[in-house]
């Protein structure tokens, strides 16, 4: 998949500040807005730039508390895991998913109203479920997000 310094800039800026006009991308790049609207054109159509998304104070909406799901499955046969992982994400308090290796089996990121909203969550979609032998809760105090590039572009042209 080629992507140069340009692309780069453009992804590193959208990643900031999904809501920039083409014409303020086209300006940071040192491109025409026409240029740069092919640009991101390409950068969707080959799935590097996959989607925008606001950022929405939970807690303001009634979602005062994140905690941290670690899940440890019984069954590890593919097809189960990919049903599990299917249905955790379709659970609209589920903010993320992830199979990882280790101790547990899935790390789930949840925003619910208050304790007894996850301890409904947790009955209700993970301690009923045949597959899961063990859930594990941590609740989040803080949460800080990354939305830079993991690289910088004279790293990934080294």
């Amino acid at each position: 998949m080629d992507i140069d310094r340009t692309d780069f800039a453009i992804l590193r800026l959208l990643m900031k500040n999904a809501w920039l006009s083409n014409k303020e991308i086209a300006a940071a790049v040192g491109l025409a807005p026409s240029s740069c609207h092919e640009r991101i054109k390409s950068l969707r159509a080959r799935g590097i730039l996959k989607s925008a998304h606001a950022e929405v104070n939970l807690e303001a909406i009634g979602f005062a508390l994140a905690a941290v799901l670690f899940v440890q499955l019984g069954k590890l046969e593919d097809h189960v895991v990919d049903e599990f992982l299917r249905s955790t994400a379709a659970v609209p308090e589920v903010r993320g998913v992830s199979l990882v290796s280790g101790r547990f089996d899935l790390i789930v990121h949840v925003a619910v109203r208050d304790m007894e909203h996850l301890k409904e969550i947790i009955s209700k979609h993970f301690n009923r479920h045949a597959v899961v032998t063990r859930v594990e809760t941590s609740v989040v105090f803080n949460h800080e997000t990354q939305h830079a590039m993991p690289l910088s572009d004279s790293d990934a042209f080294a």
